[in-house]
């Protein structure tokens, strides 16, 4: 039976075109059109050394990427690869360096501009519409990992909307295409050349790619690049309100759908919002004419509203639909406090330490002005790593910054300890850890056992 089937087998297989092998396409077209528009970033970041016992170096270079988005020289990045810049390098295609300088920048989403003066006429990207790119489809992204110069990597749409708790406003594309330090800022296109991502961070156990790399849509990062282009900044609309997912058991207890709406659960004294009419416990079925079903996307819709416009908010309140029209205001500049920390407990960081093999430390100014991060940075200080830790196997290093323990913001070592016993006493699961390392201009998502 298996000789009288083999002819049919081998017939089923269709001639290969020259350009490709056993079903695949080739990218070589594609990307020798599309690495011209691509640059390599590189900056220096020029620490103050205190009298402290932190380490700090006379200098350091961060690499990363970014792509042109016009002939006057704009390039669009990351902000965390220019973060605290002094010095901006950038290097074309064909190794001309030229510096550059920041037009603006963006934290809550990552993204920034920057500007170079043009040495020649410029390749520059074709904007595409992420919205449209579907799970399953192929995408390029081009890079400048571990600072090597333009690399080419291809891989599918594994995901969409994924939130990885790096911001107010996640709504990433994740991809399988290999994603390093250094690729930051590089752009991911799809397969009409077309930019549909800024390739921003990776999912990783090591620190390397594995498999898993997340991008901002484009169509989100359209109109935060438009207001950096004009002002620098960003304005976002502000109605004054919080709001919570609708649970399955809040939606039985209303009489809605599961993830029907967004729930008010607090409203700023004198905001749009209060000034409305809106009260604690209303539901928000729609903004307009937008169905909502998740809090992101609600804020993030409120946030790209123009300062000034009215909208429309449809209601579900005692049981009845109404509309209420809102005023969106300026949203406020957050209160800058001072992270105060030492004098913590040795037994607090011994437990920790036991646990996970890393001792955290309290950032502090001190701290901030040393290192020279951000005066807004939020999380806690690799002080050391255990070698025999899975933290370490991880690629988790002293220097390093864990933002976030399981997606929950960590500010002191009482937090920290918190999040780790609850997975402790949660059959001693892993631990998610949203990392900045000090030596790499990424984001890194690491998933760190517990010791038993």
């Amino acid at each position: 039976m298996l000789k009288k089937l083999l002819p049919l087998v081998l017939l089923a297989f269709p001639a290969m075109p020259a350009n490709a092998q056993y079903g695949f396409p080739s990218f070589a077209d594609l990307a020798e059109r599309l690495i011209p528009t691509v640059v390599n970033i590189s900056t220096l970041q020029q620490p103050e050394t205190l009298d402290m016992q932190v380490d700090t170096v006379e200098g350091r270079v961060a690499l990363g990427s970014g792509f042109i988005i016009d002939n006057d020289g704009y390039i669009i990045t990351n902000y965390h690869v220019i973060e605290n810049a002094q010095m901006i390098n950038v290097v074309l295609f064909d190794n001309t360096e030229v510096d550059a300088e920041i037009i603006g920048g963006d934290e809550k989403t990552d993204i920034a501009l920057i500007k170079i003066e043009p040495p020649f006429e410029l390749d520059k990207v074709k904007f595409g519409n992420s919205d449209n790119i579907r799970v399953g489809d192929w995408i390029l992204a081009i890079g400048n990992p571990f600072g090597l110069g333009g690399s080419v990597t291809a891989g599918i749409v594994s995901a969409k909307s994924r939130d990885i708790a790096a911001g107010p406003y996640d709504n990433f594309i994740q991809t399988d295409a290999s994603i390093n330090q250094g690729s930051s800022g590089g752009p991911m296109f799809n397969m009409n050349g077309e930019v549909i991502g800024i390739n921003t961070a990776l999912f990783s156990s090591t620190g390397t790619s594995t498999g898993v790399g997340f991008a901002i849509p484009i169509n989100t990062a359209g109109w935060i690049i438009g207001q950096l282009e004009q002002s620098g900044e960003v304005k976002r609309g502000w109605i004054g309100l919080r709001i919570q997912a609708n649970t399955r058991e809040t939606a039985k207890m209303l009489n809605l759908k599961e993830g029907q709406g967004v729930v008010v659960s607090s409203i700023t004294e004198n905001s749009p919002a209060a000034k409305a009419g809106i009260l604690v416990g209303d539901v928000i079925l729609n903004l307009g004419k937008t169905e909502i079903s998740n809090p992101k996307d609600f804020s993030r819709l409120v946030a790209e509203t123009p300062v000034g416009k009215e909208i429309q908010l449809l209601l579900w309140r005692n049981q009845e639909v109404r509309t209420v029209a809102v005023k969106v205001q300026d949203m406020p500049k957050p209160a800058k406090t001072e992270i105060k920390s030492n004098n913590v407990p040795v037994v607090e960081n011994d437990e920790i330490v036991r646990i996970t093999g890393i001792k955290m430390r309290e950032i502090t100014p001190d701290i901030i002005k040393a290192l020279n991060l951000s005066p807004m940075t939020m999380g806690l200080l690799v002080e050391s790593v255990d070698v025999n830790s899975d933290a370490a196997k991880m690629g988790l290093k002293r220097g390093d910054i864990i933002m976030k323990i399981d997606k929950k913001d960590v500010l002191t070592l009482n937090a920290a300890l918190g999040y780790i016993r609850e997975a402790k006493q949660e059959n001693n699961r892993p631990v998610t850890l949203l990392i900045q390392p000090q030596e790499q201009n990424t984001i890194n998502v690491l998933l760190v056992k517990l010791r038993q």
